[in-house]
């Protein structure tokens, strides 16, 4: 099986179909003012680099990462069910990993919700630690940010 990653630099029909998957997983449990994903033009900015997974030339994951001052973070990662657990999330993530080191960033981090298991699971074993809030989110109504989980990982470089 071989993963080919390729930079998106526009929303397509697929990488919308990604992340209404994303966002219908994470529809349930979590109000409103919790949601805190980027929309599809909001992911096609200078600063963000959007990556879309295939095998055998169908999309089955995606993954971006926001260049910020200081830090890079994790954006709309996901990865369809049928391709979990075959190395797909792991491949994004070096990749996204190795875009924020080529930008000069060596702490990348992320917010997920407390009923992500899986994914909080995921970045656990890829050496993220929990952090406090970051970035927009410490500035945020404490209720906003009640079911985020924020992570951290500092990259060797």
């Amino acid at each position: 099986m071989i993963i080919a990653l390729e930079r998106a630099t526009a929303p397509t029909p697929e990488i919308v179909a990604l992340l209404d998957a994303l966002n219908r997983a994470l529809d349930v449990g979590y109000a409103p003012d919790q949601k805190h994903a980027l929309s599809v033009d909001q992911l096609f900015q200078p600063n963000i680099r959007f990556f879309i997974a295939r095998i055998d030339g169908a999309a089955i994951a995606c993954g971006g990462i926001g260049l910020y001052d200081g830090y890079a973070e994790l954006k709309r990662m996901y990865a369809k069910p049928e391709a979990r657990g075959r190395g797909v999330a792991k491949s994004v993530l070096a990749r996204l990993e190795a875009e924020a080191r080529e930008a000069g960033l060596t702490l990348v981090r992320i917010e997920t919700g407390n009923l992500q298991v899986e994914a909080m699971r995921f970045y656990e074993r890829e050496g993220y630690v929990k952090c406090a809030a970051f970035g927009l989110y410490a500035a945020m109504p404490a209720n906003a940010i009640a079911t985020s989980v924020f992570y951290e990982k500092r990259l060797k470089s």
